[in-house]
């Protein structure tokens, strides 16, 4: 009757700053002005914060108050500068979609390597309210690979929708940088009951062990609901 409550206490808290700073060193590999572009955009604004106080005589608090906001700025500068240098330090790995896929953090449930060609052709599966994503990666034959998975995973979920997505840049693929955004773009089909139970029959399917690219992953954008 009573719900035992939670000791926030004992909750592992999240690694917040050990990601910024495997972030920073990604992108300062990437982008070695990063460093200087930050402190420039910070003590840019400060200084125009500054003025306008000088301008209506509160320079003090004009620069109290516009310290804050040239930090918030800097910070997304960075943001933006370390998703670009988190996709392009995985790009033209093994597995780089996967990886991806596995970082959306909500509403997907993707196993890797769901089937693997010898010249390492890979689909992942990917289960959220929309249905079933099947993403390929891979070389041209990668078709031949997601039409062999789409039959069998047919098998194990009838009537659920199944999508199929290619990797890539070429026409008619989606790029490693537009995948989440991508995946975010499915209609809703499935209610949370049914999702679980798709989930839970493909679960014994299974895939493969397979090499994920490691390294933090751009945070922008990827709660997808």
């Amino acid at each position: 009757m009573f719900k035992r409550k939670k000791n926030k206490s004992n909750e592992p808290k999240a690694p917040r700053f050990k990601e910024i700073r495997d972030a920073y060193k990604i992108t300062k590999a990437a982008k070695p002005w990063i460093g200087a572009a930050m402190a420039g955009i910070f003590l840019a604004t400060w200084a125009v914060g500054i003025a306008i106080g000088f301008a209506i005589d509160h320079p003090v608090y004009l620069g109290f108050v516009s310290a804050p906001f040239a930090a918030l700025l800097a910070f997304f500068v960075f943001t933006r500068q370390a998703g670009s240098a988190a996709y392009a330090s995985i790009e033209g790995q093994i597995g780089a979609g996967a990886s991806v896929l596995m970082s959306i953090r909500k509403g997907w449930s993707t196993t890797p390597a769901v089937a693997v060609s010898r010249n390492q052709d890979m689909v992942h599966r990917s289960v959220g309210r929309a249905g079933i994503v099947l993403t390929g990666e891979g070389s041209s034959s990668v078709r031949q690979l997601l039409q062999d998975e789409k039959r069998k995973t047919e098998r194990y979920a009838p009537g659920v929708p199944i999508y199929e997505l290619i990797v890539g840049d070429q026409e008619g693929q989606v790029s490693l940088r537009k995948l989440q955004k991508r995946m975010k773009k499915f209609p809703k089909k499935l209610t949370a009951n049914q999702m679980r139970e798709v989930r839970a029959r493909l679960k014994a399917v299974g895939g493969m062990a397979m090499p994920i690219p490691k390294g933090p992953m751009p945070t922008r954008g990827m709660k997808i609901r």
